[in-house]
């Protein structure tokens, strides 16, 4: 019987109709932030434990929207645009875990599969949405990457409009925010076939950029940010109850995986082990 191959389903004898290529993934893109404040309970709601809040401005938010084009190390997905090219959504938040600061995607939305099915790798809980954001050019009425360049943003989901945002650049910002600054602290779960109940994987893996490179990053007055409540979504719950600023930066990175920070089934086990000594003891 051959050998089937593909980083991602589905796995052929030729692996060519994977959803995923092998990692390094490489991206460029134009990153549209927003930073604000809500009360640090919203934020400990998303933590499941052993995460706990950061301990400076644990109430800090970042919504981000992406404009990505993509690629793997041969850069193919550069010549066929439909591969590699999509758009999304997000929100992240801070947290700490054993003493280290961590980022953590909460809410995701993106445009593609191919940008889905690498968030169950990396443990991004990504849907898909509709996402639009305003695009710079050096010509015509499109804005620039300068001082005064206006840039507008939508996210929907299931016929609703989830949130959307207007910014103005006011100048040169030494990053663009802090929220998004740290590597991401993520879940990824399995559930058991024959008791959908269990998990047959549950850890907490810590990613990070590769490397990265930048343009300059902008300062941006928010001249309108809203987050709209949907039967079908929770992302109002941590609707902003003060605005820190808004920002905007081209970037350009690379993700080549990352390293296990807990095992929630290994510390169960442990637990239970632990539990059974301490029965025999008494």
């Amino acid at each position: 019987m051959p050998a089937q191959h593909g980083f991602f389903g589905p796995r052929t004898a030729a692996g060519s109709a994977a959803l995923l290529p092998e990692p390094p993934w490489h991206y460029s893109g134009d990153l549209l932030t927003i930073e604000y404040r809500v009360n640090p309970d919203r934020v400990r709601e998303l933590l499941p434990e052993p995460l706990e809040l950061a301990p400076d401005d644990p109430g800090a938010v970042a919504f981000i929207w992406a404009d990505w084009q993509s690629c793997a190390a041969d850069r193919a997905q550069l010549l066929d645009p439909v591969l590699g090219q999509y758009k999304e959504a997000f929100a992240v938040v801070r947290c700490s875990y054993r003493g280290e600061i961590y980022s953590r995607c909460v809410f995701i939305w993106v445009d593609s599969d191919f940008a889905i099915a690498r968030g169950l790798h990396q443990g991004y809980p990504k849907k898909l949405g509709s996402i639009h954001m305003t695009r710079p050019h050096p010509y015509g009425p499109a804005p620039r990457v300068a001082a005064g360049g206006q840039f507008g943003a939508s996210l929907a989901a299931a016929d609703r409009r989830l949130a959307e945002a207007r910014i103005t650049l006011t100048g040169e910002a030494p990053a663009n925010g802090f929220v998004n600054g740290h590597p991401m602290a993520h879940n990824r779960f399995v559930r058991a076939i024959d008791d959908p109940a269990r998990f047959r994987l549950d850890e907490i893996i810590a990613t990070s950029s590769a490397s990265a490179e930048g343009g300059p990053a902008f300062q941006a007055r928010v001249d309108a940010f809203t987050l709209f409540p949907s039967p079908t979504e929770e992302l109002d719950r941590i609707a902003p109850e003060e605005i820190i600023g808004g920002y905007y930066r081209q970037v350009g990175v690379v993700w080549n995986g990352g390293r296990l920070l807990h095992d929630n089934l290994a510390a169960s086990e442990s637990g239970a082990a632990d539990d059974a000594e301490v029965g025999r003891r008494v």
